[in-house]
């Protein structure tokens, strides 16, 4: 609680400054080791440690322990995320592949909201530097917005990856994609039950693009034409990954089969209800890697209570536990 109060303090500094350099994250994430950081070989060496997990940081306070709640009330809510943040990164550092903090949760609460993004993400950074950081923040529009997208997410927050939405195409994403760095994160199957009004839209791609892409020329769900533009025309640089929820296993094996090796980002482990082990059984690579599995609410909300820290790292542990049982089987 001590530490609570302090680093509240600190933070409410922070957060209280208007300008933008007030944000900017403390020295240790500038020079050459932050300019080393490659999202791909990141992911890489997490994976070649057996760690699939990704920790979604989508705090709510509604969710953290009494505590929380009291100083959120007594100071300002981005210092308590951003606490909170931190205890959940302490515990969990060694045993993550990524963590994944969703815009939303702190746009919500306006400049402070912002300034805990900032203060979560240099915190990973100096806490759990070998371990990369996805924004999800689904931005695309088009190209010059674009580029003011990537220098917010890339050069002012130090994130490692986004994830974007494919609809205004390749040519609107190339600030994206030119950064070859990050990793550009297409939804490509979300998990939301809704999913299928637009994504499941029938289309047919044409001769040239079967020809090009070794694939007949048959009428295919929206999102399997996402897969294969994204895997045979996006992906020059080798950055481009996709988004396919745990909630639709049959799609994710359709995906897999159609992007190959590719990285996936897989949400909808825990609270959403995904079937573990169908996931890794269809989502792994001809490697047994390739998979990002996320869960946000399942691990960081896992106990409000005093435990809250040590319930999030039980439950990553176990989560990894099972994806390593299941890649296990034949």
């Amino acid at each position: 609680m001590i530490f609570l109060r302090i680093y509240a303090r600190v933070i409410l500094f922070v957060s209280s400054i208007v300008g933008l350099k007030s944000l900017i994250p403390i020295k240790e994430q500038e020079g050459e080791k932050m300019s080393n950081r490659n999202f791909r070989e990141m992911l890489e060496e997490q994976w070649s440690r057996g760690k699939f997990v990704s920790v979604g940081l989508d705090s709510e306070l509604a969710k953290m322990p009494q505590f929380f709640r009291e100083h959120a009330s007594r100071y300002d809510e981005g210092s308590t995320i951003a606490a909170f943040n931190r205890d959940i990164v302490e515990a969990t550092k060694d045993i993550v592949c990524a963590y994944k903090p969703n815009t939303a949760f702190y746009e919500a609460y306006g400049r402070v909201g912002i300034a805990a993004l900032y203060r979560t993400i240099a915190d990973i950074h100096l806490i759990a530097p070998d371990v990369p950081v996805i924004l999800d923040a689904k931005r695309a529009d088009i190209g010059n917005t674009n580029a003011g997208y990537v220098k917010f997410a890339f050069d002012h927050l130090k994130a490692d990856a986004i994830t974007v939405h494919p609809y205004l195409g390749a040519e609107a994403l190339q600030p994206f994609l030119d950064r070859t760095d990050k990793g550009v994160i297409v939804l490509c199957r979300t998990s939301n039950p809704g999913a299928g009004e637009f994504q499941d839209v029938r289309v047919v791609q044409t001769a040239e693009e079967a020809l090009r892409w070794g694939s007949c020329m048959r009428p295919m769900a929206f999102y399997q034409l996402v897969a294969y533009r994204v895997a045979r025309e996006w992906n020059k640089n080798g950055n481009c990954m996709l988004v396919v929820g745990a909630t639709y296993p049959d799609e994710l094996r359709e995906v897999r089969e159609i992007v190959g090796d590719m990285p996936i980002l897989i949400p909808g482990i825990g609270a959403q209800g995904g079937d573990l082990e169908k996931t890794v059984a269809v989502g792994k690579d001809s490697r047994g890697k390739g998979m990002i599995i996320n869960s946000s609410r399942g691990i960081i909300h896992a106990s409000a209570g005093e435990d809250y820290a040590a319930s999030a790292r039980r439950e990553t542990e176990k989560l990894n536990g099972f994806i390593g049982q299941f890649l296990a089987k034949k």
